[in-house]
């Protein structure tokens, strides 16, 4: 498991934890295609995440 902010510094989405925290506040992140405004939310392998327009699947970014 990996949390949503973490998620998303680790794809290079986001360069600080803060900068994570105002996309996600902000309602700019989706998580199974509902918006998710919790920083702290625990995502695991199958979930999809939406940045962007672009989908990413925690499984396939995690074990790249």
């Amino acid at each position: 498991m990996i949390k949503l902010d973490q998620f998303l510094k680790f794809l290079g989405i986001a360069s600080t934890g803060g900068q994570a925290k105002l996309m996600i506040i902000n309602g700019d992140v989706k998580v199974n295609g509902i918006v998710e405004t919790r920083r702290g939310r625990k995502l695991v392998s199958s979930d999809q995440v939406t940045v962007d327009g672009k989908v990413f699947t925690v499984e396939d970014v995690i074990q790249s």
